[in-house]
C-alpha cells in the first residue's frame, strides 16, 4: 500500500484511454473515487494496457474485517467509459454479504445523481439503447441504499448515500439529509464533516421546461463538481473541477448561472476526454477550422488561476478528424493556461503505465513527475516547484 506524505493531499489520474478514473486522496486520509473504467483488458495480464484494478487497490486502505474500501464513489453519469468494472471490482448488496474470496471494494457511501440518470435513459431510449450492466447495477445499488434510508431513516458505512441534485416532481423531498442541492457546498463523508475538503455542486442544473430538459439530456448531462482540497492549513490549496461529459450546452448555463470565483481552478479535467463538443455546437470532423467556439462555454472552462493545470483523461490527442479527444480542443485549453504559464497533461501520454498523481501542499499543487513544455512553447520544469496560484 502507499503511503501519504504528511501534510498532503493528491489526485491520482489513470490511464484508462477515453474515460475517466481518479481517485481523491485528502490530507485526512479520506479517499474519493470519481468514475471509474477498467475494462477486461486492463485485467487481463497478458494485455498490454495498464492494470488500473490493482493500481486502484494499491492505494486503498483496509478497514477492520479487512475489506479494502473507498470512503466514497462519486459517478458522474452513467456511460460505460465511467462505470466499467464496477460490477467485477466492486462490491455490491449490504455491507454483511461481503465475501473475502471475492476481495471486492467496499463503496462506504455513493455519490448519486438521479435526475442524471433520469436524462441518460431518456437519451438513449431515444436512439434505441440501453443503460449498460455497470450503470444498471449502479442504479439497482443506489435505489437500495435510498430505500434502506426511507425505511429506517439513518445508513450505516457500506450502505450511506448523498444524493446529487433535486430529482423531478418532489422525487427527492423526502431525502433531506441525505441531498446535497445544486449549488451548494458539501463536506461530509459518511455522515462525518471532514475539514479537508469543500465540494460545489455546480451540476445537474434544475429545471422544469420540457424542452430544456431536453437540450440538456442531448448534451451529457453530467455531475460537475469542484473539489476544494485542503493541505497544511491552506484550506484552499487545490480546487479541482470536474465535468464529466458535459457538452456545450451545459457549460453556456454553468456560465450564466455562477460567478467566476466558483468556477476559478487549479486543476480541471477536460470535460468529455478532450471533446471538441465541450466547446463548440459545430462538428470539428465537418467543419475543421471553420467551425466556432461558443464564448460563453469557453468562459466557463476559462477561469484557471495562475499554474493551473488542465488535464485530458483521453487517448494521445492527434491532429485528425477524431472528437475526443480533439486537437482544436487542445488549442483552445492551451491557449486559456498561456497566460497562467500553467501546462496541458494528456494521461496518455505519460511515461510509463503509471498514471498521473498531482500533489497538493499548503503552496499549491505539482503534477509528480517532471514535465519539460508549458502552453504556448515556454519551457520549465514543473514538478520541481509547487505552482502557486491566486
Amino acid at each position: 500500500m502507499i503511503k501519504e506524505t504528511a501534510m498532503s493531499a493528491k489526485t491520482i489520474h489513470f490511464k484508462v484511454g477515453n474515460g475517466d478514473m481518479t481517485l481523491v486522496v485528502l490530507e485526512s486520509g479520506r479517499r474519493i473515487l470519481i468514475d471509474c473504467k477498467i475494462t477486461s483488458a486492463a485485467d487481463d495480464p497478458n494485455d498490454d494496457a495498464p492494470d488500473v484494478g490493482f493500481q486502484l487497490r494499491d492505494r486503498l486502505k483496509r478497514d477492520t474485517d479487512g475489506r479494502l474500501y473507498v470512503d466514497a464513489f462519486l459517478l458522474t453519469h452513467p456511460d460505460q467509459d465511467h462505470c466499467a468494472g464496477l460490477r467485477r471490482h466492486f462490491h455490491l448488496g449490504p455491507p454483511g454479504s461481503w465475501v473475502k474470496a471475492n476481495d471486492k471494494i467496499v463503496i462506504r457511501e455513493m455519490l448519486s445523481s438521479p435526475i442524471v440518470f433520469r436524462r441518460a435513459d431518456r437519451k438513449k431510449a431515444k436512439d434505441g439503447l440501453t443503460l449498460c450492466e455497470d450503470a444498471q447495477a449502479w442504479r439497482n445499488e443506489a435505489r437500495r441504499r435510498v430505500r434502506l434510508f426511507r425505511s429506517q431513516g439513518w445508513l450505516a458505512d457500506g450502505d450511506r448515500i448523498q444524493i446529487l441534485g433535486e430529482d423531478v416532481d418532489g422525487k427527492t423531498d423526502d431525502l433531506l439529509p441525505i441531498l446535497v442541492s445544486t449549488g451548494s457546498i458539501f463536506s461530509t463523508i459518511c455522515g462525518v464533516t471532514d475539514a479537508t475538503f469543500k465540494g460545489l455542486l455546480l451540476a445537474p442544473l434544475p429545471t422544469d421546461d420540457v424542452d430544456e430538459a431536453e437540450v440538456l439530456s442531448k448534451n451529457n448531462s453530467s455531475v460537475i463538481v469542484r473539489l476544494t482540497l485542503a493541505a497544511g492549513g491552506n484550506t484552499m490549496a487545490g480546487r479541482f473541477l470536474f465535468g464529466g461529459d458535459a457538452e456545450v450546452a451545459i457549460w453556456e448555463r454553468i456560465r450564466d448561472r455562477y460567478k467566476d470565483e466558483d468556477l476559478t481552478y487549479d486543476v480541471l479535467v477536460a470535460p468529455h476526454h478532450c471533446s471538441w463538443h465541450s466547446l463548440s455546437w459545430d462538428s470539428w470532423s465537418k467543419m475543421r477550422e471553420k467551425a466556432k467556439v461558443s464564448e460563453r462555454a469557453r468562459s466557463a472552462l476559462a477561469q484557471a488561476a495562475s499554474g493551473a493545470i488542465i488535464v485530458s483523461s483521453s487517448n494521445s490527442i492527434l491532429d485528425d478528424d477524431r472528437d475526443p479527444p480533439c486537437i482544436r480542443a487542445k488549442r483552445e485549453y492551451e491557449a486559456i493556461l498561456k497566460p497562467v504559464l500553467g501546462p496541458f497533461r494528456c494521461v496518455a501520454d505519460e511515461p510509463g503505465d503509471e498514471p498521473l498523481e498531482i500533489g497538493v501542499s499548503y503552496f499549491g499543487v505539482k503534477p509528480s513527475r517532471l514535465f519539460v513544455g508549458v502552453a504556448g512553447g515556454l519551457s520549465t520544469g514543473v514538478g520541481g516547484e509547487a505552482l502557486a496560484h491566486g
